[in-house]
């Protein structure tokens, strides 16, 4: 009977992913079958982690964010929880051998939330990496499956992957981050005169981050390829968008792609996928 309850733990997981993420888990739906589930589960453990520092104003969240915190750590060393979303994460960090160094610096990013409103050159690395990073690392030990040589070798695409999205989260969403959470993540940039050389020096940032982050997605293992390939579609095709987009409108408005033009990312990458055109 304790499959049934993995299993039930892991549907919620899902679940979250795809209320959560349409373009996430669209692209998790086209890893190979194996994939999936882990990857759902360190989605819904992220998501969970970020709703308490992003959503929940109405409660304590410094004593949210440290139950979360010492319930993960519980969850996986007893390899049990009654809480589904960290029962399905401690599956996939113990099946997985995921490093907690990687869940630490999550949670100290998850923290730095809660009393930073803004960021300089060091503080901002250390944020990316926590934030964005490390989630690009545990998935990475999912997809080269106990291949530690494989893992080392993709290990600095997959951070740059993990913070060209993250960057990229961060000019789609200024507005709110600014206005309704009065954060500002960009160093040394004054969203009060946003100014076209202060965005183009973010987008030159980005663009690199992209750029590498493509080589390592070349080297992925089959199984993983394509569903990560897509993924860096969508974020590529929302950076070219935002990048057409002026600094006052990007204040004042969310940028976003729309259902069907997620559709033609899928179906493009799928071709290209078929003939082996990545």
């Amino acid at each position: 009977m304790i499959k049934l309850f993995h299993d039930v733990c892991q549907q919620c997981s899902k679940a979250v992913t795809e209320r959560y993420s349409t373009s996430f888990s669209s692209a998790i739906r086209l890893l190979h079958p194996d994939l999936r589930v882990p990857i759902y589960n360190i989605y819904g453990f992220v998501r969970f982690a970020d709703e308490i520092v992003d959503t929940f104003h109405q409660f304590r969240k410094e004593e949210l964010l440290t139950e979360f915190r010492e319930d993960t750590y519980a969850a996986i060393e007893r390899g049990i929880s009654l809480n589904p979303i960290l029962h399905s994460f401690q599956i996939t960090v113990r099946e997985y051998n995921i490093s907690h160094d990687l869940i630490d610096a999550f949670f100290k990013s998850m923290e730095m939330d809660l009393s930073k409103t803004e960021y300089n050159s060091c503080g901002y690395k250390e944020y990316i990496y926590g934030s964005a990073e490390v989630v690009g690392l545990m998935c990475l030990y999912v997809f080269c499956e106990g291949d530690a040589k494989m893992y080392n070798e993709l290990k600095p695409s997959a951070q740059s992957l993990g913070a060209a999205f993250q960057k990229v989260n961060f000019l789609r969403d200024v507005k709110a981050d600014y206005e309704q959470l009065n954060r500002s993540y960009f160093p040394e940039v004054d969203f009060k005169n946003f100014t076209p050389d202060m965005k183009q020096q973010i987008e030159d940032d980005i663009s690199r981050d992209f750029e590498h982050a493509y080589e390592g997605i070349l080297r992925l293992p089959h199984k993983a390829r394509f569903g990560v390939y897509v993924a860096y579609k969508y974020y590529l095709s929302l950076f070219k968008k935002i990048k057409r987009t002026t600094p006052a409108t990007i204040m004042e408005q969310r940028i976003r792609i729309p259902n069907y033009g997620k559709a033609y990312i899928v179906a493009k990458a799928g071709l290209r996928s078929q003939l082996n055109l990545y």
